[in-house]
């Protein structure tokens, strides 16, 4: 199991934007947040957490098939070839609209619902 460290750590300290995807009765479904919430709400090696607002689709998805994809990338940070680096975060994931975790999201985005968590199961580098 891989966890958030080292270049993968750097890349999401370093992302505007991360695309998440989860997987419903149609397919693939994609939405996306900013690096700089992921940030505020602390990156941890093994959870990383999210405001929550709209997210309907992204939460029934997850009920049935917990699996959660995300896409970080930078062009600030050295890739293998070149300028940019992007990492591959998988895991599984839930929305959740109580408890600990939800206020501490709330008393930074008050427009928020509730919280995305996201249980990191591996990180690979991408680039």
């Amino acid at each position: 199991m891989t966890k958030i460290k080292g270049i993968g750590r750097e890349v999401c300290e370093a992302t505007e934007f991360v695309t998440i995807v989860t997987t419903g009765d149609d397919g693939p479904h994609v939405v996306g947040n900013w690096g700089e919430y992921m940030r505020v709400l602390g990156i941890n090696e093994e959870t990383l957490i999210f405001p929550a607002g709209y997210y309907h689709q992204t939460e029934k998805n997850l009920r049935n098939d917990s699996r959660i994809q995300l896409l970080v990338a930078s062009k600030k940070v050295q890739g293998s070839h070149g300028p940019g680096q992007g990492c591959l975060i998988t895991g599984t994931g839930e929305i959740i609209t109580s408890g600990d975790i939800v206020d501490k999201v709330k008393a930074k985005f008050p427009w928020a619902r509730g919280a995305m968590v996201i249980h990191v199961d591996n990180v690979k580098t991408q680039l």
